[in-house]
C-alpha cells in the first residue's frame, strides 16, 4: 500500500475506484489495485459502462453471441457479468471488513429514475441475478426514488443512494434509509447484514456555481466542498438521534456517506482537493483512475479535515448566498441534468450495441 492511501485510509475514508471494465477485469489491473491495499470498492454508473462496452473490442464476441436477446437484455448479462466478476474479486475483502468494503455498485436503468415501482422491480431483480453478497444497487436519489430506497433496503437488498447534491434532499435519505430498515425490522430480517452509502457528489457544484462567480472571487471552488463538509455534520448528527440509536441497538450499519464526482473539472484546482479535503470517519471516496493516480503520487494528507471546519463551512454557503447565488436551485438543476446524463449516456450504449448485433 502507498503510504498517502494507508493515512487516508487509517483516517476511516474507504478509496474506491469509480471504473469498471472487461479490460480490468482480463488484464488484472483491478485485481492488482485490490492486492496492492489501494481501493476497496468499485462503483460504476451508465456513463462507465458506456465507456467500457462501445469503446473495446472485448465485448463483440459476446454480444454477437447473444442474436436471441433483446439489446436490453444483451446490455443487462454484459454489465452483470462485468459486476459479477468484480464481486469476486472483492470477496476477500468483504469478509475481512465484515460488509463494509469489498463492494461493488450497479446502477439501476436510468431511465427508470422517475419511476418507483420500476426502481423497486429492476433493483430487485438485479440483486438476485448477480447474486453476491457485496453487491450494491445503485438507486438515484430523486423524489421518486426514495420510496424505492425504502423499499429496497426494506428487502435485505444493499443500496448505494446516489445523485445527491443538495443538503435538504441527503436528509430525506437518511430518513429513507431509516425508514427501509425499519421495515426490514419489521419483517424480521437481519439489519446487520444490510449495508448502505449515500453518493454526494462534489466537482459539479463547483462547476456550476462557479459560472456565477467573477474569475477573481474567492469564492470560487468553495462551494462543493462547504456543501460536502456540512452533509457530513448532518451525518455525524443524525447517528446521535434516538432513532438511529434504536435501529443501532438492533445491528443496523451506518449509511456512509460516499464522495463521489470527485475529479477536477476546472484544471486551474488541485486535482487532489476533493479527496485531501474531503477526510473525515466512517466516509468513502470514489475516484476515477486519474483522481486516484494523482493523489497517490501529489496528495498531501493533513488529517481530519472535515469535523473541525463545521463553521467555516457555513460562512462560505453565506457568503455564496449573499453574493446573489441560489445553491438549491442549483442542485435541483444538478440532479435533473444528473438524470439527464445518464440517460444519454444509456441511449449511446444502446447504440453501440445494437451497431455491433448488426441490428
Amino acid at each position: 500500500m502507498s503510504n498517502i492511501a494507508q493515512q487516508i485510509q487509517a483516517a476511516g475514508v474507504s478509496i474506491w475506484l469509480d471504473d469498471l471494465s472487461r479490460e480490468r477485469l482480463i488484464n488484472g489491473s483491478l485485481k492488482d489495485l485490490i492486492e496492492n491495499e489501494v481501493i476497496r470498492g468499485v462503483t460504476t454508473n451508465p456513463s462507465i459502462f458506456n465507456n467500457a462496452i462501445s469503446k473495446s473490442d472485448l465485448y463483440v464476441n459476446s454480444i454477437k453471441s447473444m442474436s436471441d436477446k433483446s439489446i436490453d437484455q444483451i446490455i443487462s448479462t454484459l454489465t452483470c457479468d462485468d459486476v459479477s466478476k468484480a464481486c469476486d474479486l472483492f470477496s476477500n475483502l468483504y469478509r475481512e471488513s465484515k460488509g463494509q468494503d469489498g463492494r461493488v455498485s450497479i446502477e439501476v436503468d436510468p431511465r427508470f429514475a422517475r419511476d418507483t415501482k420500476a426502481t423497486i422491480d429492476q433493483g430487485a431483480l438485479l440483486w438476485q441475478e448477480i447474486n453476491k453478497p457485496n453487491l450494491l444497487i445503485k438507486v438515484p436519489a430523486t423524489k421518486e426514488g426514495l420510496p424505492a430506497i425504502s423499499a429496497l433496503i426494506g428487502m435485505g437488498i444493499s443500496v448505494n443512494v446516489t445523485l445527491i447534491f443538495s443538503l435538504t434532499r441527503y436528509r430525506e435519505v437518511l430518513d429513507a434509509y431509516a425508514a427501509g430498515l425499519k421495515i426490514a425490522a419489521n419483517a424480521a430480517l437481519d439489519l446487520s447484514k444490510i449495508f448502505s452509502v449515500a453518493s454526494f457528489f462534489i466537482s459539479r457544484i463547483d462547476t456550476e456555481v462557479d459560472k456565477s462567480l467573477p474569475n477573481d472571487s474567492p469564492l470560487r471552488g468553495t462551494a462543493a466542498i462547504a456543501n460536502a463538509i456540512l452533509a457530513y455534520q448532518y451525518f455525524a448528527e443524525f447517528t446521535l438521534t434516538s432513532q438511529w440509536k434504536s435501529l443501532q441497538g438492533n445491528g443496523a450499519n451506518l449509511q456512509r456517506p460516499l464522495w463521489a464526482s470527485t475529479g477536477v473539472k476546472d484544471p486551474a484546482y488541485d486535482p487532489t482537493r476533493y479527496v485531501m479535503q474531503l477526510i473525515a470517519s466512517n466516509c468513502v471516496n470514489t475516484m476515477p483512475e486519474a483522481t486516484l493516480n494523482e493523489v497517490l503520487q501529489n496528495g498531501v494528507f493533513v488529517g481530519d479535515t472535515i469535523s473541525s471546519n463545521y463553521q467555516n463551512a457555513k460562512a462560505v454557503m453565506a457568503k455564496i448566498a449573499l453574493s446573489g447565488i441560489d445553491l438549491e436551485k442549483i442542485t435541483n438543476f444538478l440532479e435533473i441534468d444528473g438524470v439527464s446524463k445518464f440517460e444519454a449516456a444509456w441511449f449511446e450504449l444502446i447504440d453501440s450495441v445494437r451497431i455491433i448485433a448488426g441490428r
